[in-house]
């Protein structure tokens, strides 16, 4: 499509909550790689506008709730952002009040709003479901857990003590940690006198790695799960080798073929699931660009609530996104995915009983 001489662009707004290595360059790419497969007759250039915030854990709620003011008053027809629970539960009533439209893809269903919709990269209601599940076909009857000190680890641990009853694995002994700890090995001993047949992390991904060097110091051979906090790896590349053969859940399949097509248009964004959900959510606003009635906010909004059954990316193959009036999660189908790190690698966990 064309685009018009001299038409203004159409602002949308990048809400980063933690300092980007590449200062947002994969996710931005890949962002307008999505915009564009979707455009048709959209006929204005799409411009983006990037605020980098200090969120939490490590920063603060006040750094976002500035941010996203900036992004508003700047302009902007919707944000992509946050992507920590954290900091999504404080810019959905900003986005409510404002009456901006935005995706978050954090892990935290309570984060959708009237304005705020989600993109799931994990979920903290049904990770849990998916790894107690998991204990519970390889016959792991008891686990240990350890979760982060946060309302994300605490929302984990409750979903992840209901999950097990509800399967028949019992919770023998459960620890919270700092999100940022540093030296776990105090927790790890506290944990092993339990004798869990498994041992289980939920938390933002941090605390992750001190267990892991306690379980290593420790010598403890047992069975390790995780929730999505061990995506990490994919830009720690150091963090890896601890991890080794623990099982966690992801979002992106090796057989899904609409990442097997992003693969040979990009495949720096194919690569995880960061790049993967951006192009998605791409496509998604793209789409409620093509399809929103009247250029504004409001319009947006309600473009994005008529997509319906759009093939993602992310996901096992048959995963679809798409929003309602009262539905503003994005992903339906087999959108979690259990990987497990392996020799340095993130592969997909092949049922090994």
């Amino acid at each position: 499509m064309t685009q018009v001489a001299g038409a203004a662009p159409a602002l949308l707004g990048v809400l980063y909550d933690f300092p980007q290595g590449d200062g947002g360059a994969l996710f931005e790419d890949a962002l307008q790689l999505g915009l564009e497969t979707a455009r048709r007759t959209f006929d204005r250039a799409v411009e983006l506008v990037a605020v980098h915030a200090r969120g939490l854990p490590a920063g603060t709620a006040h750094e976002m709730e500035r941010s996203f003011e900036e992004l508003a008053h700047a302009g902007v027809l919707a944000v992509c952002g946050p992507s920590i629970s954290d900091n999504a539960l404080v810019v959905q009533p900003l986005a409510d009040r404002r009456g901006v439209p935005c995706i978050n893809y954090s892990g935290g269903e309570r984060t959708r709003g009237e304005w705020m919709f989600h993109y799931q990269v994990g979920s903290l209601q049904e990770e849990p479901v998916v790894l107690a599940a998991h204990l519970a076909d390889q016959g792991l009857a008891s686990v240990a857990l350890a979760h982060d000190q946060s309302v994300v680890g605490r929302g984990y641990a409750e979903a992840f003590a209901e999950a097990c009853a509800g399967r028949g694995v019992e919770l023998v002994a459960s620890a919270p940690v700092p999100p940022l700890a540093d030296d776990l090995g105090p927790v790890v001993r506290r944990l092993r006198t339990a004798d869990p047949a498994a041992l289980c992390y939920l938390g933002l991904g941090v605390a992750a790695r001190p267990l892991a060097l306690g379980v290593h110091a420790e010598e403890w051979k047992v069975p390790v799960v995780a929730n999505s906090a061990l995506m990490f790896g994919y830009a720690r590349k150091d963090w890896r080798q601890a991890w080794e053969g623990w099982v966690y859940v992801d979002t992106v399949s090796d057989a899904n073929t609409e990442r097997a097509a992003l693969r040979d248009r990009s495949p720096r964004s194919a690569a995880g699931p960061i790049g993967v959900a951006a192009y998605d959510m791409g496509r998604l606003l793209g789409e409620a660009l093509e399809r929103a009635d009247h250029l504004t906010r409001d319009g947006v909004r309600r473009g994005l609530e008529s997509v319906k059954a759009l093939p993602a990316a992310s996901g096992s193959p048959g995963t679809t996104m798409g929003f309602g009036p009262w539905d503003h999660g994005a992903l339906k189908g087999p959108y979690l995915v259990l990987r497990t790190w392996r020799d340095g690698r993130t592969v997909e966990y092949e049922d090994r009983p």
